[in-house]
């Protein structure tokens, strides 16, 4: 199964978006986190895309998308959200499941309890929750806000198998497609990662963006939490109060990895594919 990609303007905004499995009518939309791309999802979206339509979107900021030139009021999960919808219409897409790593996650949740509630029928999330560990987003947070910037895309390489450690088990080709996909040319002939630095700005303009207890206790649909073994982002004490308020998701914790599994093993495409398919 290919992909092909798309450019469509979203709030004023372009968005890039691949898609897979045009043929087929029920769609799943997969979104990325925080400081990653679409391609990310490559491997489960060309899994899925044997029954779904799958859409890969790039967030604003990241990517082959626009940058914002107003970072404090558009990096943020409303605007994220309000993004997505204005993406389903374009695509005449009126329900979807949604599949979501981290960010792509809490945007997912975002949107579920908001502006597209009774669009999303099913949502996955991938690593995140209604409330995350401070330690994490610090962490997060202090090689996403100043990237950094290496003479060759074989230094960027190392450097991403060293942070994205806890993605899990990649292989030496996965590895070289993260990088790829997800690499930028500086004015002084340096590569880094393919984002806007300033969409950290997001955790400054909007402190409480992430805090979404209320969104979750209003959801209504079935939700499947995915958590890393190891994660120091979702913590076992949240997921567990997951499965037990609101929606009362289904949570199933993957050995061998941390924040964030990366969706790219048989035994995790079966799990998001029968949550998806129930």
């Amino acid at each position: 199964m290919t992909l092909t990609s798309h450019y469509l303007a979203c709030q004023g905004r372009e968005l890039h978006y691949t898609e897979w499995g045009a043929q087929h009518k029920e769609v799943v939309v997969a979104w990325h986190g925080l400081a990653r791309t679409g391609r990310d999802m490559d491997d489960i979206a060309a899994h899925l895309a044997n029954r779904y339509r799958v859409i890969c979107p790039d967030a604003l900021g990241r990517g082959l998308s626009q940058w914002s030139p107003l970072p404090d009021q558009e990096y943020q999960l409303s605007f994220y959200a309000a993004q997505a919808g204005a993406l389903l219409d374009q695509l005449g897409i009126t329900q979807c499941h949604w599949l979501g790593t981290s960010m792509g996650g809490a945007i997912g949740l975002h949107a579920a309890a908001g502006t597209l509630a009774g669009r999303i029928q099913r949502l996955v999330m991938n690593d995140i929750g209604p409330e995350l560990a401070a330690p994490a987003v610090a962490r997060i947070r202090s090689y996403a806000g100043s990237p950094a910037a290496f003479a060759t895309v074989g230094e960027l390489e190392r450097y991403f198998r060293t942070i994205y450690q806890p993605y899990g088990a990649l292989s030496d080709a996965q590895w070289r497609r993260l990088t790829e996909t997800s690499v930028r040319r500086l004015p002084d002939g340096r590569v880094t990662p393919h984002y806007d630095p300033a969409m950290v700005r997001q955790f400054e303009a909007h402190p409480t963006d992430y805090d979404q207890w209320p969104a979750w206790d209003a959801l209504q649909i079935p939700v499947l939490v995915l958590r890393g073994a190891h994660s120091d982002l979702l913590l076992p004490e949240v997921a567990e109060a997951m499965r037990n308020r609101g929606p009362r998701a289904v949570v199933v914790t993957l050995p061998d990895c941390g924040h964030a599994p990366a969706l790219n093993t048989p035994a995790q495409f079966a799990l998001v594919e029968r949550f998806f398919n129930a």
